[in-house]
């Protein structure tokens, strides 16, 4: 009940949920979306976060984040800007904590080498497998499959970019066809136009997340210098304040310092752009934050061009540098292998996911296949290649 904080009028209001697809009884000490979140934190697929890219695959070191960690990040940015705003911190939590639970093993590699097997049948999505984990893959309760989330998560999780359709719609992209099949057959998401104001600030807490602190990972690693970022708007600003009020201040310690004042940066800006945005709109319930004709929460234009700018350099300098392309080319060669093995000989795939194909080179067996690769970690994919390409390795 968000800690007894009278929430605004526009936001989520629990007690206004549109429901799950399978009704329940409401629990008597949970608000529906501290449940939902609770439903995450116990998923088979949110565990196996813990052992998934972010940047760096996971055995190349423990100190790199993790998609798990990456998450625990998103959901605490997103839960302190909702608390300031009196908005539904239990519904932005479930929304960072869910934002990638369809991301496959080796980050966008993976996701890379999926869409290249899956293109004859429509390609692969994470953001569309991340629905499919919710409502289909975890299979825990008696009475449904997946976590029977209620429609406002599952709105945030499928919205989080913003609508999908219409003129509000980033067409660059086809909407995959799974997310277009829920929304006609199982729950009405209303594709044309946004998400509630949870899930907006759910995914600009993710941009905040990951530019931080891949800035961290990459300068603990070696892959940039400090310097390297001297011409980034705000970020070098920041640099150089630090090593000017503290000239002595070592390395380690000067990145934790410009991460912490950047993340901080980044926060009270989206919190003054946005409480700017609401008086501006004046909206008096979650709908008319979705019914907008443009995004409610945003960063201010400064800090947008700081994202684009450090993005860009990013790209560059980090996520094409030479060590990690070494890494993305391997783990795009192991998924490709597997998928192409277990699509030909469906029946090495372990036995309840060998039920599921129709034991041929089909596209039932290959969307199985793409399933099944996607729910596993960087180091179990690792270990099923040499278990299936090493002759000599053992088969336990």
């Amino acid at each position: 009940m968000n800690d007894f904080i009278k929430l605004a009028p526009y936001a989520s209001l629990p007690e206004e949920s549109r429901g799950r697809h399978f009704p329940e009884p409401e629990s008597a000490t949970r608000s529906c979306h501290q449940r939902d979140r609770d439903r995450i934190i116990h998923s088979a697929a949110f565990r196996r976060l813990q052992y998934k890219t972010q940047v760096f695959v996971n055995h190349e070191g423990d100190f790199f984040r993790t998609r798990l960690t990456h998450s625990l990040e998103v959901a605490q940015i997103a839960r302190t800007v909702c608390r300031y705003l009196n908005l539904n911190q239990e519904l932005a939590e479930a929304l960072a904590l869910a934002h990638d639970l369809g991301h496959p093993p080796f980050g966008h590699a993976g996701e890379d080498a999926l869409d290249t097997a899956l293109a004859p049948y429509g390609g692969f999505d994470h953001n569309a497998q991340s629905l499919r984990v919710i409502t289909e893959l975890e299979q825990r309760y008696a009475d449904f499959d997946g976590l029977n989330l209620t429609w406002e998560t599952v709105e945030g999780v499928v919205k989080h970019n913003g609508p999908l359709l219409g003129v509000k719609a980033d067409h660059a992209h086809p909407v995959p066809q799974a997310i277009l099949d829920y929304d006609k057959n199982k729950m009405y998401l209303d594709l044309a136009n946004f998400s509630s104001l949870e899930a907006q600030i759910a995914a600009l807490s993710d941009d905040i997340a990951y530019n931080n602190h891949d800035i961290d990972d990459a300068l603990r690693a070696r892959l940039i210098r400090i310097e390297d970022l001297n011409d980034i708007p705000v970020v070098g600003e920041t640099f150089r304040d630090i090593a000017k009020q503290y000239p002595d201040l070592d390395a380690s310690r000067m990145i934790y310092e410009a991460v912490r004042r950047l993340i901080g940066d980044m926060v009270n800006d989206l919190l003054q752009e946005t409480q700017s945005r609401i008086k501006d709109a004046s909206p008096k319930h979650s709908d008319d934050i979705r019914q907008a004709d443009h995004a409610t929460a945003s960063f201010s234009e400064r800090i947008q061009q700081c994202d684009r700018e450090l993005k860009a350099f990013m790209f560059e300098n980090v996520y094409r540098h030479y060590k990690i392309n070494r890494m993305t080319s391997k783990a795009r060669r192991v998924v490709q292998d597997l998928f192409a093995l277990f699509t030909a000989e469906p029946n090495c795939l372990p036995t309840e996911w060998y039920k599921l194909t129709d034991g041929k080179p089909s596209e039932q067996t290959a969307k199985v296949v793409a399933d099944y690769i996607a729910g596993i970690t960087d180091r179990y994919a690792l270990d099923e290649h040499s278990r299936l390409f090493d002759v000599q390795a053992r088969n336990s």
